[in-house]
């Protein structure tokens, strides 16, 4: 079978007097048929090229699948009188929502079951479950095409009868006032950014829905909360680099808004209530790695901010939560979590001690003020997620649950994990690496490996236990995790240093890191791969343009490749609100950079990679033509014969397939393209 080549039909786009020629540009037309015929047709290829890991596939999927426990439900939480479990059912693949009155030994009420709820959809997923604070009615939205716009619907939870009430074309996410009768949402404009706040009350036509506040800048989107004392509700407006937070009663849905500090270029901040005041993580006053500080309700702005954490240039400081008598500090210090906790009568800390050499630990769900117990996560590379209880008082910890392994042949000592330091192209940087092997698997240059990378958005891929990976591990790869810039791994000037026009940083990082691990013999150029989504899609198509013999094959998912020109298009989702982590084309500054390394654009008249690329049709977040035409322009321009296969999911979006266990025949292709390819 041939592989497909897409007809090139010329398209001249100019900007700032450059001309580049996007001979795909046709296939962003959606309803096209011959879009679909072409999509049909890669599809068709994939099924072709991987039919020979049909079996593999299969055993993959089915050895993950067999490691979770099928009837597994969540750690209870206690929340205003009830008791709230989320739970599976054997042969199910959605969540059943549950919860049982002021004891656990009570008879259960199901709050909402989604198996019901997605019978005879290819997709569905419910993006959030709220119950009003009388306890007797629910909200649920839900997404059945996989572009993350909800509908919003409300159940009585005493009758189990669904209200008239449907509120389309949502975040998803619904608050309630203490009235039990009002919500709060937000609405999505045509290019999906959240931008208007709502409020709806039970009983009436969303056509008659208050609008409270529209957020006009295109560079924000809004959110709506409630505080943990459930006394106030918040509207967060937020850019990349700027916040701005109102406020009213939870009690009184007709007050009038305060503004806690107006949006200043440059100012982040998040609020959290406690008794009188207002705590506030901020980068205030050039705190860039963060520091908290406290303001009366009255008078809350910024010249009114005491400090209480003071900023510190070493130590990232990424959360906090508040109790009576304690608080409890989220910290990053040269890479790694940690948690410390502070008597607020004694002004004694300590941190919660954590011996693995990489891993994430964070601050659980705490719902209540007056405790002296604190709910934590804790995973690494090698142990499962646990959730443990911590009583600051007494300094004993619990274990209230793990993620369980089933099977029979998972033991963390048979895993072993590491966190190097590898050399970058200054002399001066080091690029942290997180690792892991079975301890069988011997390090040399024919030893595979997979380096997976992100490096955007300031987000940090910290490391975490997979059950999923497992099946590479027990088949010989080493895993490794490139903590590059662009993320904030070391404080927010690694953060800094990867966006913008410094962006190639976080290119040239996952080069160097791959580089270092081949000199370091853990693997070879043969055997190294590389792995990533989204903008860690954009990440491994930019590096195999600048190295394209540096890995013998590349797992991008749903990749944002196409960066010039839906940067320059303001009405695609997120374009507007990304000027201030890409940078904006319409300056010929951010154009020209843009254009050096935008993966679609500098694909050329060589010798790539294997490759594997995916992507949804419904993705919201990076369109589906974006991996199609960069497939399309590798197919005309790549000049070996190394696989290059495309897969779009026709009923999914940015996140793939929906279900609890639809997903894992994602990972399952990836992995055995990766053992395919690893045998050539």
């Amino acid at each position: 079978m041939r592989a497909p080549q897409a007809k090139k039909i010329e398209k001249i786009l100019e900007t700032h007097s450059d001309r580049r020629t996007d001979n795909y540009f046709w296939l962003n037309e959606r309803e096209n048929p011959e879009v679909i015929k072409y999509l049909e047709e890669e599809n068709a290829y994939e099924e072709f090229i991987m039919k020979d890991t049909e079996e593999l596939q299969e055993q993959l999927f089915e050895e993950m699948k067999a490691r979770y426990k099928k009837d597994d439900e969540s750690l209870p939480y206690f929340f205003n009188g009830y008791w709230y479990i989320v739970r599976y059912e054997e042969g199910k693949e959605y969540p059943i929502f549950c919860r049982k009155h002021t004891s656990l030994d009570n008879p259960e009420e199901i709050v909402l079951d989604v198996n019901i709820l997605a019978e005879g959809e290819d997709f569905f997923e419910v993006g959030s479950v709220a119950v009003s604070p009388g306890n007797e009615l629910a909200s649920f939205s839900a997404d059945n095409v996989g572009r993350r716009i909800y509908t919003l619907n409300f159940k009585n939870l005493k009758t189990g009868e669904i209200l008239a009430d449907v509120i389309p074309n949502t975040t998803g996410k619904a608050v309630w006032a203490n009235d039990n009768k009002h919500v709060f949402y937000i609405r999505k404009d045509k290019s999906l950014r959240a931008f208007q706040v709502y409020r709806h009350e039970l009983g009436t036509d969303s056509s008659e829905d208050v609008l409270i506040f529209h957020e006009e800048d295109e560079t924000f989107d809004v959110n709506v909360f409630k505080t943990k004392s459930l006394q106030y509700i918040f509207i967060a407006s937020s850019s990349t680099i700027s916040d701005e937070h109102r406020f009213i009663p939870s009690d009184n849905v007709f007050a009038e808004w305060t503004v806690i500090q107006p949006r200043i270029d440059d100012l982040e901040y998040s609020v959290e209530h406690y008794e009188d005041e207002f705590y506030i993580i901020t980068n205030a006053d050039d705190a860039f790695n963060f520091k908290i500080v406290k303001t009366k309700i009255d008078n809350c702005g910024m010249e009114n901010w005491v400090d209480v954490i003071p900023h510190r240039a070493e130590v990232l400081l990424e959360g906090f939560e508040i109790f009576r008598d304690y608080l409890v500090l989220e910290e990053r210090e040269r890479g790694l979590l940690q948690i410390k906790i502070i008597d607020e009568k004694t002004q004694k800390s300590h941190y919660l001690p954590f011996s693995d050499p990489t891993y994430t630990a964070y601050i659980g769900i705490n719902l209540e003020f007056d405790t002296e117990v604190l709910r934590y996560g804790y995973t690494s590379l090698t142990q499962p997620s646990s959730t443990y209880e911590y009583n600051m008082k007494d300094n004993t910890t619990e274990l209230l649950k793990q993620q369980e392994v089933l099977g029979g042949k998972f033991f963390p000592e048979n895993y072993i994990s590491e966190r190097i330091w590898a050399d970058s192209r200054d002399g001066k940087t080091k690029v942290p690496i997180s690792l892991v092997y079975h301890k069988d698997t011997k390090k040399s240059a024919d030893t595979p490996l997979l380096l997976y990378g992100y490096g955007s958005y300031g987000h940090t891929v910290d490391a975490s236990f997979s059950n999923v990976r497992l099946s590479i591990l027990d088949r010989g790869f080493i895993y490794a995790i490139a903590h590059i810039r662009g993320g904030e791994y070391l404080g927010r000037e690694w953060y800094e240093d990867g966006k913008m026009l410094f962006k190639k940083n976080t290119f040239f990082d996952f080069i160097d890191a791959g580089k270092y691990l081949v000199k370091e013999n853990y693997t070879s150029s043969k055997h190294m791969y590389a792995m990533g989504g989204s903008a860690g899609g954009l990440l491994v198509g930019a590096v195999v343009n600048y190295e394209p013999q540096l890995f013998n094959g590349i797992v991008a998912q749903v990749p944002f490749v196409d960066v010039v020109t839906t940067m320059l298009d303001d009405t695609i989702p997120l374009t507007t609100g990304e000027y201030d982590e890409w940078g904006n084309p319409n300056d010929k500054e951010y154009y020209q950079y843009m254009k050096e390394y935008s993966p679609y654009d500098n694909v050329e008249a060589k010798d790539y990679p294997h490759m594997l690329i995916t992507t949804g049709f419904h993705d919201s977040q990076v369109q589906y033509w974006e991996p199609a035409k960069w497939t399309a322009k590798l197919r005309e321009l790549k000049t070996n014969d190394n696989i290059l296969v495309f897969k779009t999911d026709m009923s999914s979006g940015h996140g793939g397939a929906s279900g609890r266990f639809e997903s894992l025949k994602e990972d399952a292709l990836e992995y055995a393209f990766l053992l395919k390819i690893n045998d050539k």
